[in-house]
């Protein structure tokens, strides 16, 4: 039996709230123990339990997903796991070299060119210069930066200068490696890339454990995941089974979503936004709001905001459909569809979106929402709203289209030799190239 790369056993870690730990002068000293009467009687620092009683193994040649709100102890586990930060309980089991990429670009320097930069962190990562130098090429072909390597990296765009920190960090080749959602910020093709490298490096022995809030990566790329909740191993297993126990979980905690109406007070957020967004409501053709909405039928969108007596100058107001994977769809945005109204907008109102003919297959998705004052994020909440769409006649041929096909629905013509235009149903399936799809009346 092959022993395990990643082994953690009951890991906890405590932070306590606004501690800061430094070094004292006497000064300090002195001071503190005169004036420690005066603050006797005064509330102990909170702590909080990032990690609590974890436990779980990684094999070489597995891949592993880590899922889980924000806040739920992801990025903590991984610096428990890189020796960052010392576990307060518990104890890791680690067999073989370590490569961490939790922040991308970290031990970058912004003066030295591209090429300094792969050497200084290589080096940081644990690569001797022979293997930088065996290696260089093609971390440089990677990165895509031939034209810019000897180009200072402060002169690199985000998405060069990821590209190049993923690139050395991907070709340490490490027994072990740690991965904290690094892909967000790439392009489409870029991820791709990182996504096949992730692959190659299962492939080759090596034990990946992964934390990402892209649930169809996750369950494209790994075998195995585990879903933490407030520090705790909630769910562990094959991963299509805990991204599903995912989801259901997000699911009971919107209790509206049966009747169409989801309240967003209190929703989780990334950091920095400001809760403008109230409440999002999905109408039926009919004009009754529900959760469950026909293919080719008209849907309303109602998007309910508060700006607590201040106006909103230059808002955009946006709605992305989601694949229950989180996989992105459909986006609706005012920005590049005709404004909304005057600006600035009244400080509350209603902003509604209509859809004329629903261009979704039958299955489940999920809703973002998001809302932008001055070209800057003011406001999101992701996935929270949930619906179903049920079938319905969408090219009015009186054919049902398959899920199966793929989630978006085109109206197209096809011209044949000898016949007349005619429009018949597409499907875009992203897993499909040309000649793959099934075509109706060919």
């Amino acid at each position: 039996m092959t022993a395990p790369a990643i082994r953690a056993i009951g890991l906890s870690k405590r932070f306590r709230i606004g501690e800061r730990v430094r070094y004292k002068s006497l000064r300090e000293s002195i001071q503190n123990a005169v004036t420690a009467p005066f603050r006797r009687g005064r509330r102990s620092e909170e702590t909080i339990w990032a990690l609590r009683d974890v436990s779980f193994e990684v094999t070489p040649g597995e891949v592993v997903g880590v899922i889980g709100r924000n806040g739920a102890g992801k990025s903590t586990l991984l610096k428990v796991l890189s020796r960052i930060t010392e576990p307060t309980e518990g104890r890791v089991e680690l067999r073989g070299r370590v490569g961490s990429l939790l922040e991308v670009g970290t031990g970058f320097h912004l003066e030295l060119t591209g090429r300094e930069n792969i050497y200084l962190n290589g080096a940081i990562l644990g690569m001797k210069r022979t293997e930088i130098a065996r290696r260089f090429d093609e971390i440089v072909a990677f990165a895509e930066v031939e034209r810019f390597v000897d180009t200072p990296v402060k002169h690199y765009s985000t998405g060069m200068y990821l590209r190049l920190a993923f690139a050395v960090a991907a070709h340490l080749e490490p027994e072990i490696l740690l991965i904290d959602e690094v892909l967000a910020v790439g392009d489409a093709s870029f991820q791709k890339k990182c996504l096949g490298r992730m692959g190659e490096a299962a492939r080759g022995g090596r034990a990946v454990l992964f934390v990402s809030h892209d649930l169809g990566a996750v369950e494209h790329l790994c075998s195995r995941a585990v879903l933490l909740e407030q520090g705790k191993v909630a769910l562990e297993g094959a991963a299509p089974g805990v991204v599903n126990g995912y989801l259901e979980g997000l699911r009971r905690t919107s209790p509206e979503s049966g009747r169409g109406r989801w309240t967003l007070d209190g929703c989780e957020r990334p950091a920095g936004m400001k809760p403008v967004l109230r409440g999002v409501t999905i109408w039926d053709d009919t004009g009754a709001p529900t959760a469950t909405v026909r293919t080719g039928a008209k849907v309303v969108f109602t998007i309910d905001y508060d700006n607590k007596g201040n106006t909103l100058v230059n808002p955009h107001f946006a709605l992305r459909v989601e694949a229950s994977n989180g996989q992105p769809l459909i986006f609706f945005r005012t920005r590049i569809q005709g404004p909304v109204g005057p600006s600035p907008l009244p400080p509350s109102g209603t902003v509604t979106c209509t859809v004329d003919r629903l261009p979704l297959a039958p299955g489940n998705y999920a809703l973002t929402v998001g809302l932008t004052e001055r070209e800057a994020q003011l406001d999101l909440v992701e996935g929270r709203m949930r619906f179903s769409v049920a079938y319905g006649d969408f090219f009015g041929t009186g054919q049902l289209p398959d899920p199966a096909w793929g989630p978006v629905l085109v109206n197209c013509t096809w011209r044949l030799p000898g016949l007349e235009p005619m429009i018949v149903s597409a499907h875009v399936d992203r897993q499909a190239g040309p000649g793959k799809g099934r075509q109706d009346g060919a």
